[in-house]
């Protein structure tokens, strides 16, 4: 996926927002950008002051946005991008980072993850369970808080696009939902009833209209959202860079070590491994993927297969369950729909919008459109003013449909529950080598508030915020709990999540699992952190020992026996676990576990398990996760191509999670793909943001094929876009 837009794409996580699977639409014109930049400039604690002034005497054209002093030590700056550039020469400067653009049934999930179930129960002040007295912070598009749901929650926030306390959703002809949704699935309190329904709301817009914002506005709305010192933190908002370290991932971390339990959405671009985005690659964050509730879940039948299919937002009901005939079309264009009359059409994804391709389907007659992946995997979309049910399908699905000999199909639902959805960003998380997501919660299929009503939509989005609400739960139950505790307590407690072959998903596809509040409200015993990493090793290394701490909690107001399992046999790994060891009520003990590895006997890739741990009461699952040699994460991610300084140069940056052996820029012929030459070759780059201006003042001026790669290991990635110089 590629952007030259003049900021990194990052999305809103729901179907309707979600940019960079809805709905196609042509790029705009390569090489676009104004000549002004924002960045963000992380900046040693005693040397902010400084650097300030050197910015202002120095850098004539720049402009300090941001102070942050919170979040991040750092300013947000703009200013021309060739005075820019000199900002990583001024001392005291750590790093520069473009800022991103961050675009953008609860009547069943809210009873189903336990929250209804534990109303009934009391807080330490003799108050039932319902968020009273907990704020939860959502970073978002804003909310329409004259909604009759909203309204007795809503105590104020800030909008970091316009600078004024008045966070209300875009409206007009760019209008937004996304944070009203959000909102009432945590706390709404009227027709719908979310997760905590009398905890308070806070909101704090950080993208404007179009649902778009960027890493400045985001950053500055944790900023305000930790010195108003909320109790819960939501950002059901993300990009595409798997990165630790990106800028919004070490907001997040900061927030929670000032006592904040931030809560976040993994990302809609499953169903691949190592799509988890920032922020969700935040370690300390509880980042959460998307799982379904109880629900009728629609298949297409065709021969002897079924494949799952992806209702598009703004569809009708499918309400056509008799045997059909279907037909390829192409790409859904108007010439290519013919004789489709009451049948159902299969076009692929591309070159023109959902919208448009249904309508040219239904001004010709067809019943039903069906429309395929162009790229690997699932995704989801929005179509608008159409009569007929839209469905989406996977690459692989639509490419085996279109190719096989079958006439008929006919679509039928399964009632199922506890799936993890196939549009769920996967973990790990690259350089860190942690699990993510943490848990899973309902986001499927959830209606919520939006202006003026309700209204039904699904994503990683509408996860988070079920697991937003469970936190206020807790909070207002525990309120000594650390955000540790917490993101503790829901993960020792989930349930694991099996596919249909009976087998459990990965921990890198559901983390510990989907979140179970009435288990997860007064447990026997915490054990944190609730997932560990034994890092990398390479096949060469000589046998060596990585340890890990953890913490045991006794929660019983009796002495709690603590016993660990010896993990079951493993080729070339051997664990030291802990004795069986007492501790007294309320006691907490910090303990050892150790894995005794030999790496040249291990296979490649991602080895994992549970580290099983009993107490009195229960049986607690400590998720691990380790890799042997280097994985097979993507080796280059946010690839972009921005106009330089000058009429013959180009600048492009590029995100670079484990640095890379070799990585270049090649350009060939659009039409032939006959080689034409290299724009830059380097190698032993460092990993994190490479930014660099290209010369391509000896490139004859036209149309190229670009291919961007990166090679580390034995695995090269690449990037393909369309240039015009």
């Amino acid at each position: 996926m590629i952007s030259i837009l003049t900021f990194l794409s990052v999305f809103l996580f729901s179907a309707q927002a979600h940019a960079m699977t809805y709905p196609d639409r042509p790029s705009a014109p390569h090489g676009y950008e104004n000549e002004w930049e924002i960045v963000i400039a992380e900046v040693k604690e005693e040397e902010l002051a400084r650097v300030q002034d050197v910015i202002r005497t120095q850098l004539p054209s720049a402009t300090i946005r941001q102070v942050y002093k919170t979040a991040l030590c750092g300013l947000s700056i703009k200013g021309k991008r060739s005075e820019l550039r000199r900002l990583e020469k001024i001392k005291g400067i750590i790093r520069v980072t473009p800022a991103a653009v961050y675009k953008t049934d609860v009547e069943e999930s809210v009873p189903f993850i336990g929250a209804t179930d534990i109303r009934g129960k009391l807080d330490p002040k003799g108050n039932r369970l319902t968020g009273k007295g907990i704020t939860v912070g959502v970073i978002d598009t804003g909310i329409d808080y004259t909604h009759p749901d909203l309204k007795r929650n809503y105590t104020g926030g800030y909008d970091t696009v316009e600078q004024d306390t008045n966070p209300m959703e875009t409206r007009g002809k760019y209008k937004t939902n996304h944070g009203s949704h959000v909102a009432g699935i945590i706390a709404a309190n009227g027709k719908v009833k979310g997760v905590a329904p009398e905890a308070k709301i806070r909101a704090y817009r950080a993208l404007g209209p179009g649902g778009l914002g960027t890493t400045e506005t985001v950053i500055a709305a944790i900023e305000k959202a930790i010195e108003d010192k909320v109790d819960i933190l939501n950002l059901s908002l993300g990009n595409d860079v798997n990165g630790p370290d990106w800028p919004t991932s070490v907001a997040l971390d900061k927030a929670v070590e000032k006592g904040i339990v931030a809560v976040t959405a993994s990302g809609n671009s499953g169903p691949q491994i190592w799509t988890v985005g920032s922020p969700g690659a935040s370690s300390q964050a509880i980042s959460v993927g998307a799982s379904s509730p109880p629900m009728q879940t629609p298949y297409l039948h065709a021969g002897n297969k079924g494949f799952l299919l992806t209702f598009m937002e703004g569809s009708p009901d499918w309400q056509l369950t008799r045997t059909m005939e279907f037909m390829f079309c192409g790409l859904g264009l108007k010439q290519d729909i013919k004789d489709v009359k009451n049948k159902i059409v299969l076009v692929e994804r591309g070159q023109i919008p959902f919208t448009e391709k249904v309508k040219n389907a239904q001004d010709a007659g067809a019943a039903a459109v069906l429309i395929y992946n162009n790229v690997s995997g699932s995704f989801m979309g929005k179509v608008e003013g159409v009569s007929i049910p839209v469905a989406s399908l996977s690459q692989r699905n639509g490419e085996w449909l279109k190719q096989s000999k079958e006439k008929y199909v006919k679509v039928f639902f399964l009632k199922e529950q506890d799936k993890v959805a196939p549009f769920s960003s996967r973990g790990p998380v690259t350089a860190t080598w942690e699990m993510k997501p943490d848990v899973v919660a309902p986001g499927i299929g959830i209606t919520s508030t939006v202006p003026g009503g309700y209204l039904s939509l699904q994503g990683t989005s509408m996860a988070a915020p079920h697991v937003a609400g469970a936190a206020a739960l807790l909070k207002q139950a525990h309120p000594d709990w650390s955000p540790e505790q917490i993101k503790a307590a829901l993960m020792n407690n989930a349930k694991v999540l099996y596919k249909d072959n009976g087998r459990p998903y990965h921990l890198y596809e559901q983390g510990a699992g989907r979140i179970q509040l009435e288990r997860a409200l007064y447990p026997s015993a915490l054990v944190y952190p609730s997932s560990v990493s034994f890092g990398m090793f390479k096949q060469t290394e000589q046998r060596l020992q990585r340890k890990v701490t953890i913490t045991l909690q006794n929660e019983l107001n009796v002495p709690n026996r603590f016993s660990f399992e010896i993990p079951p046999a493993r080729t070339g790994i051997q664990w030291k676990v802990p004795h069986t060891l007492v501790l007294q009520p309320g006691e907490k003990r910090k303990v050892e576990i150790t894995a005794d590895i030999t790496p040249s006997a291990q296979t490649k890739g991602i080895q994992e398990g549970n580290l099983v741990i009993r107490d009195n009461k229960e049986l607690i699952r400590l998720p691990y996760l380790l890799f042997t040699e280097e994985p097979n994460y993507p080796r280059l991610m946010g690839f972009q191509l921005k106009k330089g300084d000058t009429p013959e140069t180009y600048r492009y940056e590029l995100y670079l999670p484990g640095g890379a052996e070799e990585m270049g820029i090649v350009l060939y012929d659009p039409d032939t793909f006959h080689f034409v030459d290299f724009v830059e070759y380097r190698k032993n780059v460092p990993k994190g943001i490479l930014k660099k201006a290209i010369s391509l003042e000896k490139i004859k001026k036209g149309t190229y094929k670009a291919v961007i790669f990166a090679k580390k290991g034995n695995r090269e990635d690449t990037i393909e876009a369309t240039i015009t110089f």
